[in-house]
């Protein structure tokens, strides 16, 4: 199960790198307007998902708490008509970022987020445990993983979408 989850979530974060490295810092952080976050942020927002997430897990493995939760269709996080708050723990800085400082923002929390995946001595209790998600309600742990590629899958998506919109 956690091959599966890496294989998806590296694949993932290799179309993202293609998609932002196209571009120079003052487009990177260029706003489309100003209530909507510039492609830094974005990515900058995927860091801070990817670090709370490994929390959310760790606090959810160290319940006691062991049941069978309820699947819920994380496919729904790709949906881009349905607009989500951020967290205000989520939610990326003001400050302008350089492409290089990004990139390695997001290759530490990814090797983090790996070796800890990694050193799960237990994986099937990623299953028998959730933890409250933002947009999900009670969520299994192993659901949290593969929401944080298809949230990234969204991100991606809405980049995308700003190639047209970036001079």
């Amino acid at each position: 199960m956690i091959a599966l989850l890496l294989e998806q979530l590296s694949a993932t974060r290799a179309q993202l790198l293609k998609e932002i490295t196209i571009y120079n810092n003052t487009q990177f952080n260029q706003k489309p307007d100003e209530n909507s976050w510039s492609i830094a942020q974005i990515c900058h927002h995927l860091v801070l998902v990817e670090a709370s997430t490994i929390k959310a897990i760790t606090w959810g493995l160290s319940s006691q708490e062991n049941s069978e939760p309820k699947r819920l269709n994380v496919q729904l996080i790709k949906d881009r008509t349905r607009k989500l708050k951020a967290p205000k723990i989520v939610e990326p800085s003001d400050e302008p970022f350089e492409i290089q400082q990004i990139l390695t923002l997001l290759d530490d929390t990814r090797e983090q987020f790996t070796a800890y995946l990694q050193a799960i001595e237990d994986p099937s209790l990623l299953a028998k445990k959730a933890v409250q998600h933002p947009a999900f309600g009670k969520l299994p742990l192993d659901q949290w993983i593969e929401q944080v590629y298809l949230h990234e899958q969204r991100h991606i998506e809405q980049i995308h979408e700003r190639k047209g919109i970036v001079s």
